[in-house]
Formats: structure tokens, sequence, C-alpha cells
């Protein structure tokens, strides 16, 4: 909430600052109070009001059980825009993208807790920003998946505030608030202490909210809906704050002002997920009237424009009269000389906290595709965040007492399809699968074109194993290079084939095999990875299994031992997997972990190993798999942090 004691500091130390220089009070106050009768700013200041792990369940979006009056007021002086979708289901590789304008699978910032290096050319957009003699504050979240941005903003920190400028300077200024943060669901003081100051009419009662089908229905997971709700009113009265705060200062007129969240709310199936649950966001904008390009801004519009939050950067670009980079892959949405509109928007999951899954989707204005390129793996995968939330506890004991709903089991499920295709319109939580459908295959086709066009053009590194990421963006000086290299494009091809390959059985069997020929590590990972999804009837490789567990890269000698252990040979395996997960390389170390836990109790002979791997590892990740490995293992179920 807003603090008036240093509101009153800064408007003091701003007074006797102008009175030492010569100036009255009056000086200071005039060029911001719209009575003042001041011609408008040159430019427009800007201001982002950003959220955390929260869906449109917001009362201008339609939502009825939502207690939002300054959002909604806001989307009655500005636009509403209903088709917002962020690049990933989390808040990290999104936000890395928000900065730069680009996709975080071009430049390597995919990954959860990563940190790639950049090339020199890629900037934050605010940098553009203080170029231009904008003042320009984050207050304070970062997550840019890298450190390569050192020159964002003028302060980045709790205090930053567009009040810390030079007089008269247009300023650029984010507020970021964490309150709703799935921490704030699943923390009951967090809960307590974010939504301390509101009034029981400000309360929900759990038992008139609507669940999505895929919950079952219990008093506890009513119970963390009801959070999420008032969750949200809290931050709509520290929205409501701030835009007083512009308000006093007489800058209302003179800035443009944006809200959104950096994905869908903080549960199970959204947080992580690339399903509208997890990706669809709110969007509202309002500008000034003398700041409107043609029609754009008028007060009260909805509009139905897909937007990526990709394009957050070069719109803001744009309304500051800037010219967008043209490395960035983001196009501005706001101001003049717009490009036509987009007909899809993108999204990527990769490694999300401790485990990997590959995953893609497009969606255009009613189909959402998606495209499981580890479909083998369990649909949903143990990660510690979710587990300590009563969500997922409550979804695993019903499951284990079989008594999930269907769209629910689905959640549970032992694999994954390979393609996903929904109709958003007539199924809006995304439950019917119709990519088996024959009336829809045509708008399968064209959406699987789209996809596998999209992650050509745009250079995805989410097929290269992580450790190859950090060995190449060692010898290339950044990841965004590594597939912009001579062959770079051909590596791609081969990339999307063998990984498609690797789930498409043994059918495929041939093409895995020579593929542990290829000189590309990362085509070889694919090769011995497909070789041990098909498993025991995948027998007459197990010599060049063998064989590759001496691979020069740590990766594919990971994916040979956990091939042979799908064979039910682990004697020769496993002495690699150990080694590897005592080894120097961070990822290695995590992608051997995962193969031990998904073994099971072929991982005896590594328990020890395990237990040594609970402490003073390079990523608390490592330390998560490990701990769960050995919870299978010995039937426990200790959660460590």
């Amino acid at each position: 909430m807003r603090n008036g004691k240093y509101t009153t500091q800064i408007l003091h130390s701003r007074r006797s600052f102008l009175k030492t220089v010569g100036f009255g009070t009056a000086a200071w106050i005039l060029p911001y109070t719209a009575q003042a009768g001041q011609t408008k700013a040159a430019k427009p200041n800007i201001l982002w009001l950003s959220c955390e792990d929260i869906s449109p369940h917001i009362g201008c979006f339609g939502d009825e059980h939502a207690i939002t009056p300054n959002i909604d007021q806001l989307a009655r002086e500005g636009v509403r825009y209903t088709n917002t979708f962020t690049t990933a289901g989390v808040c990290a590789p999104c936000r890395s993208g928000i900065i730069t304008g680009m996709y975080q699978t071009t430049i390597g910032t995919h990954h959860m807790r990563c940190n790639a290096k950049l090339p020199p050319m890629i900037k934050a957009f605010s940098t553009y920003l203080r170029r231009a003699g904008y003042y320009c504050t984050n207050n304070s979240k970062t997550d840019y998946q890298t450190g390569d941005l050192r020159d964002a903003w003028d302060e980045s920190s709790r205090k930053a505030h567009w009040r810390n400028r030079k007089d008269r300077q247009p300023f650029f200024a984010v507020f970021n608030f964490t309150g709703c943060h799935e921490s704030g669901i699943a923390g009951e003081s967090k809960y307590k202490s974010v939504t301390a100051r509101l009034k029981p009419s400000q309360r929900q009662d759990p038992k008139k909210l609507k669940l999505p089908p895929y919950y079952p229905d219990t008093p506890i997971i009513r119970e963390d809906w009801k959070r999420n709700y008032e969750l949200i009113t809290a931050m709509d009265a520290w929205a409501g704050d701030l835009i007083g705060q512009l308000k006093e200062d007489g800058l209302y007129e003179d800035t443009i002002i944006f809200f959104w969240s950096d994905h869908g709310i903080g549960l199970p199936r959204a947080k992580r997920w690339l399903y509208d649950s997890g990706t669809h966001i709110p969007l509202v904008v309002r500008i000034p009237k003398a700041f409107r390009a043609g029609d754009q801004g008028k007060p009260g519009d909805q509009n139905n424009r897909l937007v990526s939050s990709i394009d957050f950067a070069p719109t803001v670009m744009n309304l500051a009269s800037l010219k967008t980079p043209e490395y960035m892959q983001g196009q501005p949405f706001l101001g003049a000389n717009l490009p036509k509109p987009r007909k899809y928007v993108f999204g990527a999951r990769d490694r999300m906290d401790e485990r990997y899954d590959i995953i893609r989707s497009v969606r255009d204005k009613r189909y959402r595709y998606i495209r499981n390129y580890e479909p083998l793996k369990t649909y949903y995968q143990y990660m510690n965040t979710p587990e300590k939330g009563a969500t997922m506890k409550e979804i695993r004991r019903v499951h284990a007492e079989g008594k999930l709903p269907p769209a629910a089991k689905l959640f549970m499920a032992e694999r994954k399809p390979v393609e996903e295709l929904y109709d958003l319109r007539k199924d809006p939580h995304e439950i019917n699968n119709l990519a088996q459908n024959p009336k829809h295959q045509s708008v399968l086709k064209r959406m699987r074109k789209v996809h596998l066009q999209w992650v050509q053009q745009t250079k995805d590194l989410g097929l290269m194993p992580e450790q190859e990421l950090v060995e190449r963006e060692k010898k290339y000086g950044s990841r965004y290079a590594i597939l912009r290299q001579p062959g770079g494009d051909a590596l791609n091809s081969r990339l999307g084939e063998i990984a498609a390959n690797a789930s498409a059985g043994k059918q495929a069997l041939p093409e895995l095999i020579a593929a542990m020929d290829d000189e590309d590590p990362a085509i070889r990972y694919w090769g011995a990875t497909g070789i041990g999804n098909i498993g025991k009837d995948a027998g007459a490789s197990e010599g060049r299994m063998v064989a590759a567990l001496r691979d020069g890269a740590v990766s594919v000698r990971i994916a040979a031992a956990r091939a042979l252990c799908m064979m039910g040979k682990p004697e020769q395996a496993l002495p690699v997997l150990i080694g590897a997960l005592r080894g120097e390389q961070t990822w290695g170390r995590l992608q051997a972990a995962i193969v031990l836990d998904s073994i099971a109790e072929q991982a005896r002979p590594a328990e020890q190993a395990l237990k040594q791997a609970l402490t003073g590892q390079p990523s608390k990740y490592i330390t998560r798999v490990a701990n769960r490995a050995l919870n299978v293992m010995n039937g426990t179920n200790n959660i460590v942090k």
C-alpha cells in the first residue's frame, strides 16, 4: 500500500531544493497540475502496473465474482484487450521476453532460473527510452534470466519512483505487485498479510465460486480459489493507490497506463502450462486523449486483437515515438504506423523449475494447437513448489481415492498426446482434444504448419539439451548465436525431425539408430532418447547405447544410460549416471538425477550418490530431484526447499 510518509518526504525535499535555487513551491506544482493550463507534455509518461500469477479474474473482463473497482474504472476510461497472451506460463522466461521484445526460446532464456548471455545488440527496451531522455524506473522485480541488461533502469529498487526524476523529465515507471503470486495462495501467513486490509464486503464466499472442471470440487480447493480472488482485490487497491498518486501529482492526463499480469493463475494446470489458464492474461490500457492515434484508446472500448507479451516493448517504444529495433520479434499494437494485426500468438514451456517438458503452442482467436515433444513423460511431473500447495495435495488425495472427475483425470494421465487441438469458443477450459477428430483435420494441419514455421523462423533453442546450450554459449558468446552459425538452419531442421521421431515409436528405430552417427551431440541426444522411449523393443540397439556411454557429450551419455535402463540393462548405465550426478556440469547433474528418479527401484545402487546430492549442489533443482528419487525409493514424502 502507499507509504504516505515517503510521499511527504519526497514533496518536502523537492520544495526545499526549488526554494534553494530561487524558485517558489508553485514552480514545482504548476507543471504537474491539470488546472494550471499548461500545454500537454511533448512525450507521454508511461506507467506499467504489473502483477503476478493472475488470469482475467477481473470485473471488467466479465468475472461476476471479482471485486476490482480500480481496474474496472481504468477500463471504463481505457481499452480492455481480451486476447492477450504470454509467451510462457511462468514468470522468468516470460519477463525475459517482455524486457527484450523477443521470444525466450530465441535468446536462450527459456529455462526457469537460467542465466543466458545476450549478444551486445540486444538491449532492454527501457535502455532505448533512457537514451531518448526518459527517466526509467522499476519497482522492483526483474527476473530477466540474464545479467546483461545492466543499463535498463535509472533506478531498480523498492524505492524506485517517477517522483525521483528531474523536473519535467518524461518517465517510464514499472511497479510490480507480488502479493498475488502462487505463494500468496499457498502460504497462510502471506495470504493473511496481503489481504489484511480487506473489508468484510471484499471477502469471498468459496461456496458461491465456480471452479474449472479440471479440479475436484472440495472445500480445500474452493478455499484456494477464494484466496485467488481476495489477493486480486488487494492488488486492485494497490493499483488504485498508484493511480491516485498520479492524480495527486497532476500527471494523470500526461500518462499512458498499462495494467497486465505476467501469466495465468498460480495454481496447478494453469501456472507453468500453455493453456489459456496459464497464458491468457488481462490487459488494460488507458491513453489520455492528447496521445491517442486515430480512434485508439477510446474510453470503454473492448479490443479482441491478438496481443503477445513480447509486443509490450515495441508498443511502448512506438508510443514514445521511437523506432522498434529490427531484431525485436514483438510488434506494436498502439501508436502510429502499426503493422497488420497478428494472426497467431505463440507459447513455449521448457524446464519449469526442476523438470524438463518441451511443449509448444500456437493460438489464433479461436483455436489452440499444442505440440508435446516429450509425450511419454507424465502429464504432470512432480515439482516441489506446486506440491506444497493445498490444491495439488488435494488433487493427489482425490486421485488416490479414484474419485477425480473426468476432466481432472486428464491432468494426472501417465502420458500426453503428441498433439492437442482445442476450440476455445466451445471448450474454453481446453478439455476436449480435437486432434484426432476428422472434422478438424484442416485446422490441425494449418496450426501444425504455423508451429513448424515459427520454430524454424525464430530459431527455437528448446530442442537442444540445456548443458549443450551452456557449452556452446561459451564457444559462440551467446545462446542467440548458436543457430546462427554456418549450418544452423540445417541443424534446426534436423533437430525438429529427430525430436519428432523420438516419440514416434518402434517404426522410427532405424532413424534413431542412424542419428547416433550424427556429428552434432544434440542430434545424438535425441537418437538415444528415442531409443530409450522404445525400451525393450529397441534391444537390437543395445550395443550402440553401450558405445554411447563413452560419448564426449554428457547429455548423450545420460540419454544412452537411460535407454539401457529402459531395456532392463542398468548394470553399465548406473556408473555413468552416478558419475554425471557427481560431475562438473550443473545441468548434466540435473539430467542424471531426473533419470535416476524415473527408473525407481533400478536406481537402488545409486542411493548413496543421491543422498550425497542433497547438499552442496550448484542448483537447488538437483537437490529437489535427488530428494524425490529417495522418497520414491524409500516410501517417504520429505519436501526440501
